[in-house]
């Protein structure tokens, strides 16, 4: 092979690299143009009078109200108070859904045994649960982890459920000539084909948490984000609870962010991350 060849051979592999993160910046940047164009939208709605400005403030008043918030302690309270429902409620439901996943996907009896039960519970929305939530807890964050963990639960579990069935069986009859134990199939064998189905499960989970953690503070009246949503709602403070529900979506956008690069950091391994980055 000659030097020249070489050279664009060279050329080829480094100018992937270049045209994956011309991509990303591409989305990136219409991601940024998408937002600048809805807040220009809401900017003008009021302003022209299509909407009363009392019912919605033009988005300069709210992101000027967005800002003070930013520096009061109660603000960051609330925060808190729903990050943590939202983290305790995912948590619970994560660990549950991967135990028992691993439970029942590993029996063929079980699989079949819980199959109508699963399909019978899972459409049940968590909303419905409220008046049970309130009989048992009242308004405290017992409520709001309710709803999570029922929500989140049924996501992590049916993708837990895919990825065991998703194995190999010529790995896992191998497994078993080996004599391995039950632990080391789940180790060895099972977890890395369930690990990218466990981590979408998660990622959808902590969406659904979120929501159903703002829906109970805002309905329940749990303390948190939601709560402080209807309380300036009753008050007639619009303007700050607009900038409540920004601050919510932003956690949302973070929150996804932060899942998303841990589901690559986690799957740098696996051939759809390595195919993505090379892109």
């Amino acid at each position: 092979m000659n030097a020249q060849e070489q050279g664009r051979r060279r050329g080829r592999s480094a100018a992937k690299p270049r045209s994956a993160a011309t991509g990303r910046a591409l989305d990136a940047g219409l991601g940024v143009l998408g937002v600048v164009l809805f807040l220009l939208v809401w900017e003008l709605v009021p302003r022209i009078g299509l909407v009363d400005a009392r019912f919605l403030p033009p988005v300069s008043q709210v992101l000027g109200k967005f800002f003070t918030l930013l520096v009061t302690p109660r603000f960051w309270t609330s925060v808190g108070e729903t990050m943590t429902a939202w983290a305790l409620g995912l948590l619970i439901s994560v660990v549950a859904a991967i135990v028992l996943g691993l439970v029942i996907g590993l029996s063929p009896f079980l699989r079949r045994a819980t199959r109508t039960t699963i399909e019978f519970l899972r459409p049940i929305p968590s909303v419905a649960l409220i008046p049970v939530a309130v009989l048992l807890f009242g308004a405290r964050i017992e409520s709001t982890l309710l709803l999570i963990v029922y929500a989140s639960f049924w996501q992590v579990l049916l993708q837990v459920l895919y990825g065991v069935a998703d194995v190999d069986p010529v790995a896992e009859d191998t497994a078993r000539s080996y004599r391995f134990s039950w632990l080391q199939r789940v180790r060895h064998v099972v977890w890395p084909t369930m690990l990218p189905y466990l981590l979408t499960g998660i990622r959808l989970a902590s969406a659904v948490g979120l929501i159903l953690a703002i829906t109970g503070e805002l309905i329940i009246g749990a303390p948190g984000l939601g709560y402080e949503i209807a309380l300036n709602q009753q008050g007639g403070q619009l303007d700050e609870m607009y900038a409540l529900i920004l601050a919510t979506g932003l956690i949302g956008v973070i929150i996804n962010i932060a899942v998303r690069a841990v589901e690559r950091r986690a799957l740098a391994w696996h051939p759809s991350v390595r195919g993505e980055a090379a892109v």
